[in-house]
């Protein structure tokens, strides 16, 4: 069966081998692909693994072989899974395999926060301290987690990780998630509704997946119940927030700082308004991206692949689909 990746290089920039992929099937490697390359070369395929190119209804309508589909991430709203079941073709993800690697990133971001240790270690190179009639000084306000609040909206795997590292920081945890599950065994502790966390958190941060439902559920409104002091934090999708209001209450300083691994639209177009918000640290996608953390992705869709071929799919999450 011919397998075709569309958009491989963030997965495989030379140091991950496709070679366990490519022993399941007649294997097509593209780095990247446009919009108007996508019917070419996927028209032959059987099976299609894509990161972030998307898998439209009417795209799937046109490709008459494709039989599966895998989602090289967690986040599958790239592709349409409505039209896929209804073709029969199941959709997997890959559920687990970044969750140390996005927790710890998303602590890279806050403690950049609390620190901003880069634009220190520019000043010291730019010979500031050398030059300081003092034996220490900061740019920026240093600021202690310890005692404060952390707010995470997604307690699943990714945000349970975040709140062991909040707690192990001396962090209180407030989360928000429609599914609570069991609580964590540390305390403090609190389930609480999207506004109470939002209103009560020195630290917001995002661990949860796109769905239409949320899509920039972070605006204005939200944004308005923050601590003026709060840090605001997405390491989950782009589309979750409204850029507009979030730029919006840095430069009014209606919060005090953001930091984010996401936009809307990714690679980030220059007119995005948080590029020139204040106090607003912006990283390109890259929370997923230790060696680590995508070697385990190259297995795991590896064994994505094989369980479809040998007829019982896993990871499915279009389990509705019907099999034609």
């Amino acid at each position: 069966m011919k397998i075709v990746v569309l958009d491989g290089y963030t997965l495989n920039p030379g140091d991950n081998s496709w070679d366990a992929v490519g022993k399941l099937g007649e294997l097509k490697v593209y780095d990247r692909t446009a919009p108007h390359e996508l019917l070419e070369r996927t028209r032959e395929a059987g099976i299609i693994l894509t990161n972030k190119m998307p898998l439209s209804a009417e795209t799937l309508r046109q490709l008459q072989k494709l039989r599966f589909i895998s989602v090289l991430a967690t986040g599958y709203n790239i592709v349409d899974i409505v039209a896929a079941g209804e073709r029969g073709i199941p959709v997997s993800n890959v559920p687990e395999y970044g969750t140390d690697s996005v927790a710890q990133f998303a602590f890279a971001l806050l403690l950049e926060l609390c620190h901003h240790v880069g634009i220190h270690d520019i000043a010291v190179k730019a010979g500031e301290w050398a030059a300081s009639p003092d034996w220490s000084f900061w740019k920026t306000p240093q600021i202690l987690l310890t005692g404060k609040t952390m707010g995470i909206v997604g307690f699943g795997r990714i945000g349970r990780r975040v709140g062991e590292l909040a707690h192990a920081f001396g962090m209180e945890v407030l989360a928000f998630d429609p599914q609570q599950g069991d609580a964590p065994d540390y305390t403090p502790f609190h389930w609480k509704s999207q506004e109470d966390l939002f209103a009560e958190a020195d630290v917001v941060s995002l661990h949860c997946p796109q769905t239409p439902d949320n899509r920039r559920f972070v605006n204005r409104d939200l944004i308005s119940l923050m601590k003026k002091g709060a840090f605001f934090i997405n390491a989950a999708r782009g589309g979750l927030v409204n850029e507009n209001d979030l730029a919006e209450a840095l430069n009014t300083g209606r919060i005090a700082g953001a930091a984010i691994d996401v936009v809307s639209m990714e690679p980030m177009q220059s007119g995005n308004l948080l590029v020139t918000a204040r106090n607003c640290l912006i990283t390109p996608h890259i929370a997923w991206a230790t060696l680590t953390a995508r070697q385990k992705l190259m297995t795991a869709t590896t064994e994505n692949i094989k369980a479809f071929l040998s007829g019982s799919p896993i990871n499915v999450v279009n389990t509705s689909y019907i099999t034609v």
